[in-house]
């Protein structure tokens, strides 16, 4: 009897002592981020972090946020962020197909999805605390400036989002003092030979919505893929500057006309942007790809230069 007695308080002991333990164990600290699947508790300054959305990494790679893992199968990555394709990153799938046995492995303490993954949330959730920094292309500024102070009180990097955000607002008035006097704009994107055109509050408004250039023309509808077009159609609304997106290009599709081939036309010719060497060719990787701060930030620059260049005679 007495030796079961010992027994049964030795076992109390131990229960007792592993309730001590947990309870001197600090709890994680987190921090409650809204975002565009909900609302989320993450862990306060993370290590392990893995990212699926391109334009959260292109904020984050600006903050100087270290990031674990990145999808790198079938990922064209505009240069800026090529570093991501090396093998200091571990390669967890594709932007639309994460490879969930990776994943486990890793053990990420955050992944912020959104973008080419939203399908997956469920299943990266299940993994780890996860987010959907989407940007909104209704609200574009505000949906930038919110995604990135978010991102710099996750990380611990609430300076240096002040300091990224307060420069991309003044490249940004800089050059509306220039685009408010520059006339009227469309913006098309190219692939597969046929084009596409975007207007205001779309995937593609920023040099309306942001710039302030004047439309050339409106469409009904906003729409991701755009509103399909014509040379003729382009050349009845005749804008005076013609931003250019190759989508082939984008994704690293050598097979394709390119948009400089398609565009190369008698009926463009006769429109006002080619007439005065308003075409501009963006980089396509990045805003198709990317699309965050340093994205729009290179795109003002490449605006910047073309309004500054005179008309070829």
């Amino acid at each position: 009897m007495k030796a079961k007695l010992v027994i049964l308080l030795t076992v109390l002991l131990v229960l007792v002592g592993c309730d001590n333990k947990k309870e001197q164990q600090p709890s994680v600290k987190t921090v409650t981020i809204e975002h565009s699947q909900g609302k989320t508790e993450v862990p306060d300054n993370p290590k392990k972090v893995v990212v699926f959305n391109t334009a959260t990494l292109d904020i984050m790679d600006a903050l100087n946020i270290p990031v674990t893992a990145v999808p790198q199968s079938d990922v064209h990555y505009p240069t800026f962020l090529s570093k991501y394709d090396s093998k200091e990153y571990t390669n967890v799938g594709t932007l639309f197909e994460p490879n969930y046995e990776v994943l486990s492995s890793i053990q990420p303490d955050i992944i912020i999805a959104g973008g080419r993954a939203n399908d997956a949330y469920n299943k990266l959730n299940d993994i780890a605390p996860t987010i959907s920094l989407d940007i909104d292309y209704n609200n574009f500024l505000g949906s930038i400036t919110q995604r990135t102070r978010q991102l710099g009180d996750i990380f611990h990097k609430q300076n240096e989002a002040d300091k990224l955000l307060t420069d991309f607002n003044q490249k940004i008035e800089q050059l509306k003092q220039k685009t408010s006097t520059a006339g009227s704009a469309l913006v098309i994107m190219v692939n597969g030979g046929k084009m596409s055109a975007y207007s205001e509050k779309s995937r593609f408004g920023f040099v309306f919505d942001v710039l302030g250039f004047k439309p050339a023309t409106t469409f009904q509808e906003a729409g991701r893929h755009g509103n399909a077009v014509t040379s003729e159609f382009i050349l009845s609304v005749n804008p005076e500057w013609l931003f250019v997106l190759d989508r082939d290009n984008a994704i690293g599709n050598k097979e394709a006309q390119s948009a400089q081939q398609v565009l190369n036309n008698e009926l463009i010719k006769k429109t006002s942007a080619w007439q005065h060497n308003h075409i501009v060719y963006l980089d396509s990787t990045s805003i198709y790809i990317s699309g965050g701060i340093q994205t729009y930030s290179h795109l003002m620059d490449q605006i910047d230069v073309a309004l500054q260049t005179e008309p070829a005679h």
